[in-house]
Order: C-alpha cells, then sequence, then structure tokens
C-alpha cells in the first residue's frame, strides 16, 4: 500500500486511536493518500493528536470527515436543517392536499417532524417506499374498520392522510433533488447510486473507517462497495466478552456484520479486543434528584485529587443534557481546565423563558394582559436591567391591577417607553410584528449588557444565538410565507429551540472533559463519570416518535427500540471498556416521568460477575438534635424601639400577637417587617372585613346620638348595595368583583349586611332601645406601671359602642367565624398565655380603654359574627367551672383585674432580661 509518511513512534498508548494508529503503521498505509471517516466530528482532534505524537516530523494531514460529512459529499446533495425541510414539506403538503382539507402550519407542525423522520430512515435503510406506504394504508384501513355502510367524514379523511403519504414523500424529493438539496436520508440513498462514479473517482484514495458500531443499510452496502474494491479498511472497536457472546446487546451489530458480510469470508475482523475484562473500579452510587447528581459530581472531584495530566484523562458523560448547568456550578475551584464538548440546548439558557413568557401572554386575544403575565415578564432579570421594575412591580400591587393594558403601563412609567412599547405593544396575531419585537428586544438587552460594569460576555453570546434563530425564522417566513398567526411563530420557535445549541469553544485535548453519550464515541478515558444511569434515560426504552407500526419496522428491517436499546448498550460498554476508575450515578428518585429505578446496564454488569461492583447512596446526614425554641434577646436598641411603642400605644392585635409568638411579635412591631404587598386576584379575607367595617359605619352613620328606628333600618338596607359597591371599589383597588369567585364574595357580602339590618330589626320589634354612641371610635389611655419611668398607652378602634335599653356595650365586628366559648373565660390566666381567647381580649381590652378615657364601665362587651349570626351578640363572659353558668355582666372589678393582667404582660415585654421566645404556632 506504499510507504508512511514519516516515522511511527512506539509510545505504548493503548487507546482505540493509538492501536489503530499502529495497525496502520504496520500495514504501510499511505496517510496521504488517505481518508478517515469517524462516527463523529470530535473524535478528528483526537486522531490528529494521537497523530502528532507518533510522527517524528510534519506531514500534511490526511482528510478526516465526519459519516454524515462523507455522505453529503459522496451524494453531491446539500442537507438542509430541520426547519427549511419543515417549511419545503409545508409547501409540498399544500399543493398535494385539497384546501378543503388542509391544516394550518402550527397543526402541521404537530406531526410533520415525525413523518419526516420516518422518511428519513425508509431512505436510509434504503426501504421501497412504495410497499412500506402501501402496508402502512393498508393497516389504518383495518384499524378504521366500521359496521356503518359509510365512514365518517373524518374517517375519511384520516384514511386521505395515510393514503397520500407516498405523494408527500416523492413530491419532497423531487422538489429538493432538482436544486441538490435534500435531507439526510436522501442523502445517504442518493450516495449508493453514486458509489460507481465515486470509486472511479476516488481510486488513488484510501478509506479508512473507525470507532462503528451500528449502520444503516446505506452506510454498510457503501463501506462494504469500498473494502470489497480493497480500497477501504474498517476497524470495529469491541471486546470479546460481548462479541463472543450471543446474548450480549453490545455486539450484537458487530456479530451480524462479521457473520454476514462476503468481505469476511476472505478477511479477518479488526477487532475484537481484550480490555473489558482487566480489573477495573466500579462504583455505583444513588443520589436523590436530578440536581443531587450534578452536585456529587462535584464533590467527588474534589476528593480525587487528581492532577491536571488525571483530569485530561477523565470524561463526565450526561446522561441528560439538562444536568449541564448545574453541574458546571458544582465543579471545584481547583479544576481550572474544563472542555465541554456537548452543546448547551437553548431551551435551558434563562432568556429562553423569557421569550416564551413574551409569547405566551401575546398569544392570548384582547387588549389586556393577565397580571400573572405581566409580572413574570417584569420580574425576569434581563428585563430589569431595561428599566426600574421594581417601582412598576408595586404599582401593580397597590392598585390591585388584575387586568393590565400597555396604555395603563406607559402611563405609571413612561421613563420606560421604549423597553414597555417592545414588550407589551400587542402582536395582533401578526407574525412579522412578533418577529420584528423580539429583534428589538434583542438590541436594547445587548446595549444593556455592554453598557454594564462588568460585561456579561456570557450573556452576550446567548443573546447572540437567540438573535441567530430569530433571523431563522425571519428568514423563512420571508422566503414561504407560513406564518399565519402566533401559534404558528411560537411552535416554529419551539422546534428550533429544541435543536439549536450553544457550543463551548475551548482547548479539547486539555483538562476535564465533559460530554454527552454519544460525542464520546471513538474516546477513550481512564476515569469515567457517568450520570442519570436510570431506565428511560439510559436506555431510553420503549420510545418509539414514528407513524411505521412496530410489526411493519420488523418486516422491512427498520431500526425498533431493540435496535436502539442495542446502540445504547453498545456506547455504554465502550466506554467502559478501557476505563478503569468508573463512577455510575443513578437517581433514587421516583419521578413521574425518569428516575427511581435504576438503569437495568447496572443490574447487568451485576449479573456478569466480571468485576466487583460496590453499591451506595449518597445523601446527606440528618441529624435528629432536639429542636431548640428561638431566643432573641433584647438589645439596649431593642428596648428603645418597644418603649417608643409603649409611648405609640400598645394596640389590642400586637399584645395578642405577643401571647401567639414573641418572635413575631419581634418581627412586625420591633423590625417592622410586614408581609409583600400582592396582587388580590380574589377578595383575601382581611380586605372583606375591612370593606364590611367601612360599609356599616357608613350605613349607622345618620344613627350616632340617636336610637336605631325600623324606618332608618330601611333606609340603610335601600342604601346597602351602593354603600358596598362603593368601598369594593375603593378597598379592592382597580380588582375585578363582577365574575367569578370575586362576585360570589361580593353577593356573600350583601347577604351578610341583609342578614345583619335584619338582626337589629327584629331587636327593635322586641321593643329593644339601641343608641348608637360611636362607632369606629379610636380611643386611647395611659398606664401607669410600677417599675417604669413613664406611662405606657394603650390605644385601639372599636368597631360599635352603643346602649341597649340604657346599658352601655361594646360591639366588635368579625367577618370570620367565632364560637360563644372563644368569648368565655374560665382560667383568667388562659388571656395571657393562650391565643385561643384572644378575642375575649379584645373585647376587654376595648372595654378597659373606653372605661378608663370615659370614666364609665360598659356592662357588657360582645361580637357579632357574621358567619354566625343566628347566635346573635356572642358577649364576653366567665364561668366559674366548664358547666357553670355564664356571667356577662363587666364591672370596674372585671376590669381592674384585667389592667393587673395587661400590667404584667406588658412588663414581659420591657422586661430587658426575658428575651423573645419562640412558641410553636
Amino acid at each position: 500500500m506504499g510507504v508512511p509518511q514519516g516515522v511511527f513512534i512506539f509510545i505504548g498508548m493503548t487507546s482505540f486511536i493509538s492501536e489503530v494508529l499502529d495497525q496502520l503503521y504496520s500495514a504501510r498505509v499511505d496517510l496521504k493518500r488517505s481518508i478517515f471517516v469517524l462516527p463523529n466530528k470530535r473524535a478528528a482532534v483526537f486522531l490528529k493528536k494521537e497523530l502528532s505524537k507518533k510522527l517524528t516530523h510534519p506531514i500534511l494531514s490526511p482528510e478526516i470527515f465526519s459519516i454524515e460529512e462523507f455522505i453529503e459529499q459522496m451524494s453531491e446533495i446539500s442537507v438542509i436543517t430541520q426547519a427549511e425541510l419543515l417549511f419545503e414539506f409545508f409547501t409540498v403538503y399544500q399543493l398535494h392536499t385539497p384546501k378543503e382539507e388542509q391544516e394550518p402550519f402550527e397543526a402541521f407542525l404537530n406531526w410533520a417532524p415525525t413523518v419526516l423522520q420516518d422518511f428519513n430512515e425508509i431512505d436510509r435503510f434504503l426501504v421501497d417506499p412504495e410497499k412500506v406506504f402501501g402496508y402502512l394504508k393498508a393497516i389504518k384501513d383495518l384499524e378504521h374498520w366500521s359496521l356503518s355502510d359509510e365512514p365518517t367524514s373524518l374517517m375519511t379523511r384520516y384514511l386521505k392522510f395515510w393514503e397520500r403519504l407516498g405523494t408527500y414523500y416523492h413530491a419532497l424529493n423531487e422538489s429538493l433533488v432538482n436544486r441538490d438539496l435534500g435531507y439526510q436520508g436522501m442523502a445517504f440513498r442518493n450516495a449508493v447510486d453514486q458509489i460507481e462514479p465515486y470509486l472511479s473517482g476516488s481510486a488513488d484514495r484510501f478509506h479508512i473507517f473507525m470507532g462503528f458500531n451500528a449502520l444503516n443499510k446505506a452506510e454498510s452496502l457503501i463501506i462494504q462497495e469500498l473494502l470489497n474494491n480493497e480500497v477501504a479498511r474498517i476497524f470495529w472497536d469491541t471486546d470479546k466478552v460481548f462479541h463472543q457472546n450471543k446474548k450480549h446487546a453490545a455486539g450484537l451489530y458487530t456479530r451480524s456484520f462479521k457473520n454476514h458480510w462476503p468481505y469476511y469470508k476472505n478477511h479477518s475482523f479488526d477487532w475484537v479486543g481484550d480490555h473489558y475484562s482487566k480489573v477495573k473500579k466500579i462504583d455505583v452510587i444513588g443520589v436523590p434528584k436530578q440536581v443531587g447528581q450534578a452536585k456529587y459530581v462535584g464533590q467527588l472531584l474534589g476528593s480525587l485529587n487528581m492532577t491536571q495530566e488525571d483530569l485530561s484523562k477523565t470524561a463526565i458523560v450526561l446522561g441528560e443534557e439538562s444536568l449541564l448547568l448545574p453541574l458546571l456550578t458544582s465543579i471545584p475551584e481547583g479544576i481550572s481546565e474544563v472542555n465541554i464538548t456537548m452543546g448547551l440546548p437553548l431551551q435551558h439558557i434563562p432568556i429562553a423563558h423569557l421569550f416564551e413568557s413574551l409569547f405566551r401572554l401575546h398569544k392570548k386575544q384582547g387588549r389586556s394582559f393577565y397580571y400573572k403575565d405581566v409580572i413574570k415578564i417584569l420580574s425576569h432579570s434581563s428585563v430589569s436591567l431595561l428599566m426600574n421594575t421594581k417601582v412598576l412591580l408595586a404599582t401593580i400591587h397597590a392598585n390591585n391591577k388584575i387586568y393590565i393594558t400597555p396604555e395603563w403601563l406607559l402611563e405609571k412609567a413612561p421613563e420606560a417607553s421604549k423597553p414597555l412599547s417592545v414588550l407589551f405593544d400587542p402582536w395582533d396575531q401578526n407574525a412579522a410584528k412578533a418577529l420584528t419585537n423580539c429583534h428589538e428586544l434583542i438590541q436594547e438587552l445587548k446595549i444593556a449588557y455592554q453598557q454594564g460594569l462588568n460585561k456579561n460576555r456570557l450573556a452576550l453570546e446567548y443573546l447572540y444565538r437567540f438573535y441567530s434563530l430569530f433571523n431563522k425564522l425571519s428568514d423563512l417566513q420571508s422566503r414561504f410565507g407560513h406564518f399565519q398567526n402566533l401559534e404558528a411563530v411560537h411552535q416554529t420557535y419551539k422546534e428550533l429551540l429544541r435543536s439549536e445549541t450553544l457550543d463551548f469553544k475551548g482547548e479539547p485535548l486539555r483538562g476535564l472533559q465533559i460530554m454527552g453519550m454519544l460525542e464520546s464515541r471513538v474516546l477513550d478515558y481512564e476515569t469515567v463519570i457517568i450520570t442519570s444511569v436510570n431506565e428511560g434515560i439510559l436506555p431510553a426504552g420503549k420510545s418509539q416518535n414514528s407513524t411505521i407500526p412496530f410489526e411493519l419496522k420488523l418486516e422491512y428491517k427498520l431500526p425498533t427500540y431493540k435496535e436502539k436499546d442495542a446502540v445504547y448498550t453498545y456506547h455504554f460498554y465502550r466506554l467502559l471498556q478501557r476505563a478503569k476508575n468508573i463512577y455510575l450515578i443513578y437517581d433514587t428518585e421516583i419521578d413521574a416521568l425518569f428516575g427511581g429505578e435504576k438503569s437495568r446496564f447496572i443490574t447487568q454488569l451485576e449479573v456478569e460477575k466480571i468485576h466487583e461492583v460496590s453499591h451506595r447512596v449518597a445523601s446527606p446526614s440528618v441529624v435528629f438534635d432536639p429542636k431548640e425554641p428561638k431566643q432573641i434577646s433584647k438589645s439596649n436598641a431593642v428596648l428603645s424601639q418597644l418603649y417608643d411603642l409603649g409611648t405609640y400605644g400598645f394596640s389590642p392585635s400586637a399584645l395578642t400577637q405577643y401571647i401567639r409568638n414573641p418572635i413575631d411579635f419581634y418581627h412586625q412591631y420591633v423590625l417592622s417587617i410586614k408581609d409583600a404587598d400582592a396582587v388580590e386576584e380574589y377578595i383575601a379575607a382581611n380586605t372583606l372585613g375591612t370593606i364590611l367595617h367601612d360599609t356599616l359605619e357608613q350605613l349607622f352613620l345618620p344613627f350616632k346620638g340617636t336610637y336605631l328606628t325600623e324606618k332608618g333600618l330601611k333606609e340603610a338596607s335601600l342604601q346597602r348595595h351602593k354603600v358596598l359597591e362603593e368601598n369594593f371599589v375603593q378597598h379592592y383597588g382597580q380588582g375585578n368583583f363582577d365574575s367569578g369567585k370575586n362576585l360570589i364574595v361580593y353577593e356573600v357580602a350583601k347577604q351578610y349586611l341583609l342578614n345583619f339590618l335584619k338582626l337589629e330589626m327584629a331587636e327593635l320589634q322586641k321593643g329593644t332601645q339601641i343608641r348608637i354612641i360611636a362607632l369606629e371610635r379610636k380611643s386611647q389611655t395611659e398606664l401607669s406601671i410600677n417599675g417604669l419611668k413613664d406611662p405606657v398607652f394603650l390605644r385601639g378602634t372599636v368597631d360599635r359602642i352603643d346602649e341597649v335599653n340604657g346599658e352601655l356595650r361594646i360591639i366588635d365586628y368579625k367577618t370570620g367565624a367565632t364560637a360563644a366559648s372563644d368569648v368565655q373565660v374560665l382560667d383568667w390566666s388562659a388571656l395571657s398565655l393562650d391565643y385561643k381567647k384572644s378575642k375575649a381580649f379584645q373585647l376587654l381590652f376595648y372595654a378597659y380603654i373606653y372605661w378608663k378615657s370615659e370614666g364609665v364601665c360598659p356592662k357588657t362587651a360582645g361580637i357579632i359574627s357574621f358567619r354566625n349570626l343566628r347566635s346573635g351578640v356572642l358577649s364576653f363572659g366567665t364561668k366559674p367551672s366548664p358547666r357553670g353558668k355564664v356571667n356577662d355582666l363587666i364591672t370596674e372589678d372585671t376590669l381592674l383585674q384585667f389592667e393587673e393582667l395587661v400590667t404584667d404582660l406588658i412588663l414581659e415585654i420591657l422586661n430587658k432580661d426575658q428575651p423573645f421566645i419562640e412558641k410553636e404556632v
């Protein structure tokens, strides 16, 4: 075969590539005239590296192709992208489908990728399309056999679709081949037809195929033809453990080729190695959750203490590509060189969520947007670079805006008119408008990223990829014009997003290697870490994205899930073949989609008993320390805040909050931490309470200082709807209460008011005289406490103070459910210890401050519960025993006893030596 260009130096390498090059040297292959064909592009870099190690002086590099590049060159067909293919296919579909039966482009996208995949398989395996589509049509006819005389119109259209598949196939092929274009399957079929001209034009070239396993029929015929013409050699990379075992899936294809290729009747099979049975350390580790696996890999790398040379011989193979980002954040700082072979899918990049949110918002009809959709966009980290989103979000919350128009946003934030217009100007189902706005948004973000103090280069790279993606969409629309609405644009965008990746650039020959399973072909590493070794991932299982039934695939020798499982079995075992240290990590958590069940590959390793396999489950250690209640000591600053609160006035809410949980009291009244404002999509209980309180105050205001009358109550009843609606508008912001759950709340509030007015009317009809003294009265009183230098104040707002038949009464309204037991006291200490008695505490608090401020002791104090109006006024009372008679009269002795209780409570709050101690709520 000629003299090799350059002299090889044997340096004892044991990798597959090194072994092949040594074999070529022994066979005296002329590299200058050689063409290397590999399963993927990445292997070419390592091939060149090994060549450089074995040569004493530079030579012209041989041609190196991936199998797809080699086939494309042979076929003289330019393979188009999947997106272009879909648009070409839709054009063909429209030309060969009656107009009344045509589906819109967005519906077409639901099934077209699957059909194109089947076209691809039919061509790659050189199957007669007429036979396949004929059988498929017959199968569909049988499946939809019916007893009815005439099939329905839907059934007729369905069957016609299957009948037209052959027409679509031939029309698409004809349309593409006339322009020397095609999809990958077309290139393979055409390459087979071009084998004779190719051989004539390449008689002086020698072809070297390396590292292949599964071959489609086109590849098999091409390689065999080159072998038979003595212008090629193929080097398999298999091992006797799985090649000689007739049941081992990893050797399924190599056994078949060796037994069925005529070439091997007179030639040796290159080659079956003996590497797998060598001593290996195999650890199987179960880790909960996908992200947990990424974190564990980081810890594992840190514990191995590898040198830079060791790292370059280490590969992390991700069974699930979504683990790439969490893995990159988990790599120890000491590992400075990392090479990422696999691309990061664009759909996992943060900015993808922004565009997805935009499409979802604008696809909804109407001139206003649902507030959650708007907030989702404004809360995105990228949008916050364009404008002050915090102020706008606060304005939405303050106005309780449920539905938001672009005009309202511009009115509230005129300084951000440009980004708001780009984001929220309605797209009106206009594809051109959508693409233009997306391009403008990218330009705005680009300026923001470039002007940042620390230019985010990675974010700019993300942005550029999305710029390219939307350019593709615009180009496809200008060429084909298939986008008739936003759904079509969105579906195509998602289709492109699934296939587009962000490729990392680095030094592939140095540092830690991170890759997917397919990128590992031909390459060898001493240490291999594989993640997501779970059923449904490695292998994928019985997933079949095809319109061709399983039995029909068997008939025409098309690949089924069994063959695909065998492919992944080979990749898995080939990774282990020459490795010394192997770590197989699987997800232990039960998940609806994947995870929980370790892969059958792990079980197979155990059953083989060739290697000792160690198992462990990695999980965080759980320490069962008794929970100590949180304690916060009182510093001078805290005491100062507490004394300020005492000077302002302790409210019943503040004191009952302390009784409930001193830590919550500390957060709210010392640190002033309040719940974040949020849009009330549905009217909250506290909002309803405020609305009813204010409505009752306005309805009963005419009675202030006078007695209730039946006539006056009837007039109040006539006004209740108007007053209630005004208060709903005032307290519910710009929220909508004329439909849905809010309408129900509104109707309930109306009924509450009606029932309450009827209750008052019934009292008058009994002869009860009720005089209104005060409504929503704000009162406060001074409380001097021995041991405190300055007095403190008690303050509160009493809902209603009235006289019933001449006896003074305190009334508190409650919209929530209240029972009589809530306001009855058996043990006085419970008032300051048990939050369940907070309602009784409040009633006494109001009675006390009225007594102290007015000098008159109320006779009773009670709660009117709108959920329990039938019980009337639930009065505070004391009981001598659980079954004793309730005494609901309040005396000065009662209030003096309460004063003593409040004094002790306030002294506890102001006691520097008494920390805030957490209570279980």
